[in-house]
């Protein structure tokens, strides 16, 4: 089983490296291929390439960043953001007024 993810806590300095470091020890006590990148303050550690990505059976992200409670989250296309910024924002707000 090959396996990839990302870690990521809200500074990056000590749970980002620990998630990442217990999920690859447990993946080869289990017998399974197991590559986190890590984003945070430190910047990306251990990237993971796009044919590592293209090869794994599943993607976990092990992530506690917080989004404003209280607050809608709108998931957005990055690449529709980048080709029709004003029609996303147009979207989005008839989504949050209805």
């Amino acid at each position: 089983m090959k396996i990839v993810g990302i870690s990521a806590c809200p500074a990056g300095l000590a749970h980002t490296p620990m998630a990442a470091k217990a999920l690859e020890k447990a993946g080869e006590a289990l017998g399974y291929d197991v590559k986190m990148e890590q984003q945070g303050s430190m910047g990306q550690i251990n990237e993971i390439t796009k044919e590592e990505a293209q090869a794994a059976d599943f993607v976990i992200i092990a992530s506690d960043q917080k989004i404003v409670e209280g607050k809608k989250v709108i998931r957005v296309d990055i690449n529709i953001c980048i080709k029709a910024p004003e029609a996303v924002l147009k979207k989005c707000v008839a989504a949050v007024s209805k």
